[in-house]
């Protein structure tokens, strides 16, 4: 079974109405109206889909789906045919990838560990703050972490129950803790989901030392992550 975890605030969901039906759909939503039309959960609006998704895996942790996607409530942006990918998916879950995890997208960008390359001269960081993923790393693994993170846009991906599951339950009870508690933690686990995972996201093999790979030609450029 696939299970599709979509981290909602205001975003139009009319799109969950034409996935497959063997797609289990859990939204949960942070947003200040009451979807009446849809069932879901409802959170506190603090730390983003990154806060989301460690929600969902503390809490249904003993009950994850064998897959499970995870996606932003608009997810196109940076994943311009991700109902086509669901649909795949459900026809043929072994086809998800074969190491447990998948980045959803089509832009892999590469940040440094203080965010100088992306987030600083991102257009909604209104005052070009940096981002300090060296000191997000040590909050979470209590070790320093690599002077570049390269990543997919957009936070979006499937990861099996047992690559999940190959962290213990404190493991993300504490990572749910510092996603409330460390500053812009969203945008750190962003560029950081496979390393949170314990997972190699994007062969560096196949990268061959890029830093940027746009996978299919871009509609526009990103305006948010």
């Amino acid at each position: 079974m696939t299970e599709l975890v979509v981290a909602h605030y205001t975003e139009n969901l009319n799109w969950l109405r034409n996935l497959p039906v063997s797609l289990q759909k859990t939204v949960y939503t942070k947003g200040p109206e009451v979807l009446a039309e849809l069932t879901h959960i409802l959170l506190p609006n603090i730390g983003r889909e990154a806060h989301t998704y460690l929600h969902h895996i503390v809490n249904r942790y003993d009950s994850l789906a064998e897959w499970t996607v995870f996606c932003q409530g608009k997810p196109f942006d940076h994943a311009y045919d991700f109902k086509k990918t669901l649909h795949g998916f459900s026809a043929d879950p072994d086809a998800i990838s074969q190491t447990g995890f998948r980045w959803l997208g089509h832009l892999i960008d590469t940040d440094d560990n203080q965010g100088n390359r992306l987030f600083r001269p991102w257009s909604k960081n209104e005052d070009g703050r940096g981002l300090d993923l060296k000191g997000f790393h040590r909050a979470v693994f209590d070790t320093d972490g690599p002077a570049l993170y390269t990543f997919m846009l957009g936070a979006q991906f499937a990861v099996h129950r047992n690559i999940l599951r190959q962290r213990p339950l404190s493991f993300y009870t504490h990572a749910l803790h510092v996603s409330t508690s460390f500053p812009d933690a969203a945008h750190c686990f962003e560029r950081s989901w496979d390393r949170i995972l314990g997972v190699v996201g994007i062969d560096p093999g196949w990268l061959a030392g890029r830093q940027t790979v746009q996978l299919k030609p871009m509609k526009h450029q990103p305006a948010s992550e």
